[in-house]
């Protein structure tokens, strides 16, 4: 798993690609506050290489919270900026800072 950052400069975004290694998977997404929790709103496209990825544009200086979604399994990227326990979930996300 692996996450870049790109931030455009005239811009207050900053280019996100998040990329899951999912070979045998036949779905994947990226799912958190910045999307509203909506798997369909982060899909990620499997490549030949059976990576998952997708670039997303979030606002500059905010931090946010977020996971993966891999064949339905929640997932969370290890390579994240930070994690934080969620009540609602009952779990940790990982968190972006951006």
């Amino acid at each position: 798993m692996a996450i870049k950052k790109q931030f455009i400069k005239s811009k207050p975004v900053c280019k996100v690609t998040f990329s899951v290694e999912a070979k045998e998977a036949s779905t994947a997404a990226v799912i958190g506050d910045f999307n509203n929790w909506n798997p369909d709103a982060g899909v990620l496209i499997k490549s030949k290489t059976g990576v998952f990825k997708g670039v997303f544009e979030l606002e500059k200086d905010k931090s946010y919270e977020f996971k993966y979604l891999v064949d339905g399994a929640y997932v969370n990227d290890q390579e994240a900026d930070a994690f934080k326990w969620n009540e609602f979930a009952g779990a940790e996300n990982g968190v972006l800072e951006v």
